[in-house]
C-alpha cells in the first residue's frame, strides 16, 4: 500500500485494515488503528508504521480510544513462509520470551544478528521491540480484566522486572499500571474477575465471521476428555484443555455474534499466568481470527464454482490447530483412536472440569506405539519434524513424507491444520492456482457446503 490508500483507509476509518498497518499523529503523539474514530488528522502531521512496535520505537503512545494494541494480527504473517513470516508467528507465540532472541535465533537457523537486521529493515522494530509491544498488550489485559496483584501481573507478562514493566507501561500507555487499571473500559470488568474464575478475554477479528462453520467442524473433531462442545446452534460453547510451556489450562469459547470487526468472547483458567500470550495466539491459530476474509473472499469469489458458496458464507475461516503436534497425531489416528491414546497416555488435570479431565498426551508419550503412529511421535519427540509456530513448511512435508504410512491426504491436513498453511489443496481435489494463495479457504468451502467439514 502506498501512503496515499493508507491516508484514504484512514480518511475513511476503514476497519478492513485495522492490524495491517498502524499510523501515527507527530502533532499528539499518539498512534492508531486506521479506523480510529477520532478527528482525521491533516496528511502532513501522519506517519505509518507496519508494527505497534515500530511506532511505539518512534515515541508514539498507544491512542486510548481505539486501542491499536487490541485488533486483529496481520494476515500477512500466516501467509509468508520466509524468515520475517516465521519470526512473527514464533514472537506471537512467546518465544522470544522464553528463550530470548539467540533461542529465536536458532529455530530460524540464522545468526541474532541477520534475524534483528531482516526485521528492522522489513518492519521497523527488532525481536526485542516486537516481544515488549506483546507483553505491553498482555499487562493491559490482565491489569483491566482481574484483581491480581500488580507486582504478578508483571512477571505473568513476561517482564523481567516491576521497574522494566513500570516504565513499557508508562512509554506506551503514558500511564501508570494503577491508572490503567483505573481506566479500563465501562464494563471491562477491573477488579471483579479473581484467578480462580479465569481471564475474561475478547479475541478480535476483521471482517465477517462464519463462527456456526467453525464450531460444526470443531463438535465433529472433538476428542472426549479433552475437548467439548455444548449448547445449541447459535449459542454453542467450545471447551478444551491446553499443554503450554509452564503448565496447562482450560478455554471457554462462546460462539457469539458481535458483527462483521467483532470478536469471539472467551475465558481462560491457566496454571501459570506466563503462558496467557502463548494461549491467546494458539486460540487466534485454531479460529483463524487473523484471516484477512475481504481478500479471501474477493479472490475466490472470482471463480465460477466457488462464486455461490464465498456468497453464502462471507467470512469463512480455515480453523488451524491450538497445539500442532496434538494434531498431527489426530490427523493420523482418528477421533476414536485419539480418544484411547487420551485415556491410556494423557496427562490427568489436577482438576477435571465437567467432561475435561485430561491434558493430550506429549509426542514422547506415544513413540512406543507401533506402526506409523510411534514413528510420528518419535519424529515429533525428537526434532526431526517440527510443527511449531515458526516450522518451515515444506521440511516439515518432507519429513512427514518421508514416514512410513503417512499419506498424502493426512501430510496435506497436518500442513493446512497444523501448520495453518492458506494454501494447501488436497489430494483428490480440483484445486486450481487461480484459488491461490487462499486454496486452503476454497478446500473448506467445498467440505463445508458439501457437509464434510
Amino acid at each position: 500500500m502506498d501512503e496515499e490508500t493508507r491516508y484514504e483507509a484512514v480518511r475513511s476509518r476503514d476497519a478492513r485494515f485495522d492490524g495491517e498497518f498502524f499510523f501515527a499523529v507527530e502533532t499528539t503523539g499518539i498512534y492508531c488503528r486506521p479506523s480510529c474514530p477520532a478527528v482525521t488528522p491533516k496528511r502532513k502531521n501522519v506517519r505509518y508504521y507496519t508494527t505497534a512496535a515500530a511506532a511505539q520505537g518512534s515515541g508514539f503512545r498507544a491512542c486510548r480510544r481505539c486501542r491499536p494494541d487490541a485488533v486483529p494480527g496481520s494476515a500477512e504473517w500466516n501467509v509468508r513462509a520466509d524468515v520475517v513470516g516465521r519470526a512473527m508467528r514464533m514472537i506471537g507465540d512467546g518465544v522470544v520470551d522464553r528463550e530470548g532472541v539467540p533461542g529465536l535465533a536458532v529455530r530460524l537457523g540464522y545468526s541474532s544478528r541477520q534475524v534483528q537486521r531482516q526485521l528492522t529493515a522489513e518492519l521497523g522494530a527488532g525481536p526485542v521491540a516486537l516481544a515488549r509491544a506483546q507483553r505491553a498488550h498482555t499487562a493491559r489485559v490482565l491489569l483491566q480484566t482481574t484483581g491480581l496483584p500488580i507486582t504478578e501481573i508483571a512477571f505473568a507478562a513476561g517482564f523481567a522486572s516491576v521497574r522494566q514493566f513500570n516504565d513499557t507501561i508508562r512509554a506506551v500507555y503514558a500511564l501508570t499500571p494503577t491508572a490503567l487499571r483505573a481506566a479500563a473500559p465501562r464494563g471491562g470488568g477491573a477488579g471483579r474477575a479473581t484467578p480462580s474464575a479465569g481471564v475474561p478475554l475478547r479475541l478480535a477479528y476483521r471482517g465477517a465471521y462464519e463462527a456456526g462453520a467453525v464450531f460444526d467442524l470443531l463438535s465433529d473433531e472433538a476428542v472426549d476428555g479433552v475437548e467439548q462442545v455444548s449448547g445449541e446452534r447459535g449459542g454453542r460453547t467450545y471447551r478444551r484443555t491446553l499443554r503450554l510451556p509452564y503448565g496447562t489450562g482450560i478455554v471457554a469459547v462462546e460462539e457469539s455474534d458481535h458483527g462483521v470487526g467483532g470478536w469471539l468472547d472467551a475465558r481462560l483458567h491457566l496454571t501459570d499466568l506466563r503462558d496467557l500470550t502463548t494461549a491467546v495466539q494458539r486460540l487466534r491459530r485454531l479460529f483463524d481470527l487473523d484471516a484477512d476474509p475481504y481478500a479471501v473472499d474477493e479472490r475466490l469469489g472470482a471463480d465460477a464454482r466457488l462464486a455461490p458458496l464465498v456468497a453464502a458464507r462471507p467470512g469463512l475461516r480455515s480453523p488451524g490447530a491450538a497445539d500442532p503436534e496434538e494434531f498431527a497425531v489426530r490427523a493420523l489416528v482418528g477421533r476414536e483412536e485419539a480418544a484411547r491414546l487420551v485415556e491410556r497416555y494423557g496427562k490427568a488435570l489436577d482438576a477435571p472440569c465437567g467432561s475435561l479431565t485430561h491434558v493430550f498426551p506429549e509426542p514422547g508419550a506415544l513413540a512406543g506405539e507401533p506402526g506409523p503412529l510411534g514413528e510420528l511421535a518419535a519424529a515429533l519427540a525428537d526434532g526431526r519434524v517440527r510443527l511449531d509456530a515458526g516450522a518451515d513448511r515444506e521440511d516439515a512435508e518432507a519429513g512427514l513424507v518421508a514416514l512410513e504410512g503417512v499419506g498424502a491426504g493426512t501430510v496435506a491436513s497436518i500442513r493446512m491444520r497444523a501448520l495453518g498453511d492458506p494454501d494447501v489443496g488436497l489430494p483428490g481435489e480440483a484445486v486450481p492456482d487461480a484459488w491461490r494463495p487462499w486454496r486452503s479457504y476454497g478446500v473448506r468451502h467445498l467440505l463445508t457446503a458439501g457437509g464434510a467439514g
